[in-house]
Order: C-alpha cells, then sequence, then structure tokens
C-alpha cells in the first residue's frame, strides 16, 4: 500500500468513497468538481491524501493547515473527510492514513491536530482514540447550513 496525495484522475473514485461516508455526497456535478478541485490545488494549505492499493484508492482524508496567532504562531491541523472503502475496513488502511496526515501536520510544526467525528460513530471514536486522538479535552460547537 502506498500513501501519496490525491491526483485529478482520482476524483470519480474519490466522490465513490464519499457516498460510502455519507449518501448525500451523491451526484455532484462534473464542473463543480472541477472547479473545487482547482481551488485545491491552487491552495497549499491543503492536501488531499490517499491510500493506494495497486494504483486503486482505497481510503482518503484531507489536512488542512490552519495559520494560528496563539501557541506562538503556530498552526492546527485540521483533518477532515476520512473514510476507508468498505471492502478495505478493519485492515489497519485508515490507520497508515491518519499517521501520514499527522506526520504532515507536524512537519508543518502544527500544536496540534484535530478532527470531528459524528456523535453517533463509536466506532470511528475508538479507532481516532487508539491513534492517540483524545475526546475529553475539547468539545466542538457546529451551526450547518
Amino acid at each position: 500500500m502506498e500513501i501519496r496525495k490525491i491526483s485529478q484522475k482520482d476524483l470519480d473514485t474519490l466522490m465513490d468513497l464519499y457516498v460510502q461516508l455519507s449518501p448525500i455526497n451523491e451526484g455532484l456535478p462534473a464542473q463543480k468538481r472541477e472547479e473545487i478541485w482547482e481551488q485545491i490545488q491552487n491552495d497549499d494549505k491543503i492536501t488531499y491524501l490517499g491510500a493506494y492499493e495497486n494504483d486503486q484508492l482505497i481510503a482518503t482524508c484531507f489536512l488542512t493547515i490552519i495559520p494560528n496567532f496563539s501557541n506562538q504562531g503556530r498552526p492546527i491541523g485540521f483533518i477532515e473527510n476520512v473514510v476507508t472503502d468498505e471492502k478495505w475496513r478493519g485492515k489497519g488502511v485508515g490507520s497508515q492514513l491518519l499517521k501520514k496526515a499527522i506526520e504532515l501536520a507536524k512537519e508543518q510544526n502544527c500544536y496540534k491536530v484535530f478532527l470531528e467525528s459524528g456523535i453517533t460513530r463509536t466506532g470511528a471514536h475508538d479507532f481516532y482514540r487508539s491513534l492517540g486522538f483524545d475526546d475529553t479535552s475539547k468539545k466542538a460547537f457546529i451551526i450547518r447550513f
């Protein structure tokens, strides 16, 4: 297995993974995908990572580095949209992927890296705890539009 940045040729597979994450992700028009991809490519603070087996995308997440004035000006890492293809879950793929994202955040001198998870996804919570994420020191508050 290889962990690397996602390329444009992987966008269809990426969207398939996002549908596994939530059915609401189905049907994003190709033109909109291309617009979003261009924005991502033009922002060096965003990295879309993929886990690949035989050049096939099997898991993904993205890391955003957020500039920050506190903590001596050290940035914050934010990981989002973590998903592993259903056929590959439980095989260590997600662990390797997130360890790479965490490593990238450390390389950028982040003082912390955080992620959010749906409140009912208790299996995912156990997985994140196993990687060292602490779910007792902060609480997320969200407004949805």
